[in-house]
């Protein structure tokens, strides 16, 4: 699978990880695979909007088997708003790109034991030169002297994503404020489907404002106890 091949929600996942660990960043990697993957299916034109519903177009098929298993969950469950589709069960969908790229060779699982006698798995780039590659095209789209409206859709969307994301091995902290403007310009570069990115975004930063604020409490409450 050449990296030309790759989905918006493949390319994502591969960027969550560290090429120089190898290992994951800990990014919330569900959230932005689902939401990648609802993006691209709008982008090839195979979802549409219905009522504040994604909606798959009759006899829809991509060939990639994590998007069309997408299309078939979505076709098959009653009417949810875009918003609740980003944060509807993800690591199904994560999980599904996971294999895919083990499956590919990108991406290898690996036996561990948690503390030193529990069996567990994790998974490890098999690929790190590529990873980093990728990830120094996204920042090219992020930093380049490129105007945004010449980056493409599919590249506009993952810097847009990957920011809201709080990926930071594509976005880091510093970028997220100095190139504010600049991220702005290639989200609106997505086009058509600006309202439709703008709602799974804004789903992605819930999220995420409710991951950081269960961690206080939990911190909190840790704290306190002790």
């Amino acid at each position: 699978m050449p990296n030309g091949s790759l989905s918006l929600a493949a390319s994502l996942y591969l960027l969550s990880y560290d090429p120089e660990t190898g290992r994951p960043t800990g990014a919330h990697t569900a959230l932005l695979v689902r939401a990648a993957a609802l993006t691209e299916l709008v982008q090839r034109g195979l979802l549409t909007d219905s009522d504040g519903s994604p909606c798959p177009v009759a006899d829809a098929l991509t060939g990639d088997q994590v998007l069309d298993g997408l299309l078939e969950l979505i076709g098959e469950s009653r009417p949810r708003s875009w918003q609740v589709w980003v944060g509807h069960h993800p690591r199904l969908t994560e999980h599904a790109v996971r294999d895919q790229m083990v499956a590919a060779g990108y991406v290898r699982q690996k036996g561990r034991r948690v503390l030193g006698l529990f069996p567990a798995k994790e998974y490890v780039l098999e690929r790190p030169e590529q990873a980093a590659g990728m990830r120094d095209d996204a920042v090219r789209a992020l930093h380049g002297g490129q105007p945004a409206a010449d980056v493409s859709e599919r590249d506009a969307a993952l810097v847009t994503l990957a920011a809201a994301g709080e990926l930071r091995t594509v976005v880091t902290a510093t970028d997220a404020k100095v190139r504010k403007d600049r991220i702005l310009e290639l989200g609106e570069r997505c086009g058509g489907m600006g309202p439709v990115l703008e709602k799974a975004i804004a789903q992605v930063r819930t999220a995420l404002a409710a991951a950081v604020v269960t961690t206080m409490l939990t911190t909190t409450t840790v704290t306190t106890t002790t």
